[in-house]
């Protein structure tokens, strides 16, 4: 993850690890002192005068809470003695340590479970263009659009949607993410 694959627009400094430190630090940094309510995203919830703001998105807290608790999770569930990692930003180093003896799924879905948190992060942050580089499964056209109404990705190449009875295919980011990664390890094992 995080390698430098330009088809996707990842990069050396864009991974899971750090978009998930980015959300934690704004929210740390940046506490709301009025009854407004905080809002990272133009979608975040507001506070009402009946319901005072709390000072984080609670939303976004939820997003890393459980992001944090998926990555441990499976973690623990292979390594049962890896413990749990010193920091909420070095949660995937400390996953990647305690997992690399792991058999190969469990590393194949640690590594799916790694970016599609990168994507998730990203898209919580407000940068849905993460999604634009992926791949339609179904067509394999780039240029994917982001639905924030829908939580889904979707394909606008009008010769796919007529193959699905004229109706736009919409994919997770979990799919893109298993797409994602399983193209790469397909492309690793081609080059050894």
């Amino acid at each position: 993850m995080g390698h430098g694959n330009t088809d996707t627009g990842e990069t050396a400094t864009d991974s899971a690890t750090r978009r998930l430190a980015e959300l934690h630090a704004y929210f740390r940094g940046h506490p709301v002192n009025g009854p407004e309510g905080h809002s990272y995203t133009r979608l975040g919830g507001h506070a009402t005068s009946a319901s005072p703001g709390l000072p984080y998105n609670e939303r976004v807290a939820d997003h890393i809470r459980t992001s944090v608790t998926e990555i441990v999770t499976h973690t623990r569930t292979a390594n049962p003695d890896a413990g749990l990692p010193e920091r909420i930003a070095d949660v995937y180093d400390w996953a990647r340590e305690h997992t690399q003896h792991a058999p190969e799924d469990v590393q194949f879905r640690r590594d799916v479970l790694e970016y599609r948190h990168r994507l998730e992060h990203a898209v919580q942050a407000g940068d849905a263009s993460v999604v634009r580089p992926h791949r339609c499964p179904a067509c394999r056209t780039v240029g994917l659009h982001w639905q924030t109404d829908r939580q889904r990705a979707v394909c606008v190449n009008l010769h796919c949607a007529k193959g699905n009875n004229g109706i736009s295919r919409s994919w997770t980011l979990g799919r893109l993410a298993l797409e994602h990664v399983a193209r790469e390890k397909s492309l690793r094992e081609c080059a050894t």
